[in-house]
């Protein structure tokens, strides 16, 4: 038996699928083989909430259509680029255990954040991570990039002072070293969902659901639930400016789940941050509420505000 694994064709998608499917091999002992597939934001330079605006869950779309015409068996995706909308057809039979959440900065002379200049040029696609920044009160000039981890990477010293990655982009590409500091999420809260994986089948196929349902991980499904419903009930897209993160604790009465989320403005103006406290299995509601906390306090107009500033 053999399955085929859809993946993105990024030298950080081959890499992290390659991960799910040498687990496969090793410990159920099925064959997996990877199959790159081309996506619109693998061959498009648009900044991505252009790519965003012209195509629902941009960086999997395409994946998922193979999958539903059979062309491949199983998909992996980074769980924080799927659309918080269900979708029928399909089934995300495995969240494997979440690498590191957080956010990392690569700077050059080996600098952290706060020893960055005034006026120094950050490198970021991200208005979650562009918000954060901008909220530090160093008038940092923000540069819209876009590319690969390792593109990124290389304009560090040459047209930019740093770059603003993913912790577990690095970690899945060896490049850890890289980083000159790992951000505290008291000063930079991730993305939903950043750092974990989804495993995504056809809902119909329940052999392929039963083999990938073996890589679950109880603890990571209940914090990234809790994170993705509350982008959800925000009804934010994976490029608005929304951060959270949900850890598991354990309690005077058991495990406890503390969600964090963060809605900012482009501009860096006021934003709203807030936190909750409940049990993991009640982890869909506390994303609920939490997000509804945050509406009535007015993050729909500051996602309303931060859109405008960067049409602008």
């Amino acid at each position: 038996m053999t399955l085929r694994l859809g993946t993105r064709s990024s030298r950080l998608a081959m890499a992290q699928s390659e991960t799910i499917a040498q687990t496969i091999r090793e410990r159920h002992g099925v064959d997996v083989e990877l199959v790159p597939i081309a996506t619109l934001a693998d061959s498009s330079s648009a900044k991505l909430r252009e790519l965003a605006a012209s195509q629902n869950g941009v960086f999997v779309a395409t994946l998922r259509e193979a999958l539903v015409a059979g062309e491949v068996d199983f998909a992996v995706h980074s769980l924080k680029d799927i659309p918080t909308q269900g979708d029928e057809r399909l089934n995300v039979a495995a969240i494997p255990v979440r690498a590191d959440a957080r956010d990392v900065l690569v700077a050059r002379d080996g600098l952290t954040v706060m020893e960055l200049p005034n006026g120094a040029r950050i490198g970021t696609g991200s208005l979650r991570r562009a918000s954060q920044l901008r909220a530090l009160g160093r008038d940092f000039e923000i540069v819209e990039i876009r590319g690969n981890v390792e593109t990124r990477m290389a304009r560090v010293g040459d047209d930019l002072d740093a770059v603003v990655l993913a912790a577990a982009g690095l970690a899945r590409l060896g490049l850890t070293d890289n980083a000159t500091e790992v951000f505290d999420p008291l000063v930079m809260l991730p993305a939903p969902g950043q750092g974990a994986l989804a495993c995504e089948c056809r809902a119909e196929d329940a052999e392929t659901t039963r083999l990938l349902a073996k890589l679950d991980d109880s603890d990571t499904r209940a914090v990234v639930t809790a994170e993705r419903t509350l982008l959800a009930v925000l009804e934010a897209g994976c490029s608005a400016p929304v951060g959270a993160l949900a850890e598991i604790a354990l309690g005077d009465d058991g495990d406890e789940l503390w969600l964090r989320a963060f809605v900012g403005d482009a501009s860096g103006a006021p934003s709203i941050r807030r936190s909750i406290t409940g049990t993991t299995d009640q982890a869909r509601e506390l994303g609920d509420q939490l997000a509804r906390e945050m509406l009535a306090e007015g993050a729909s107009q500051i996602m309303a505000s931060s859109s405008q500033e960067d049409a602008s």
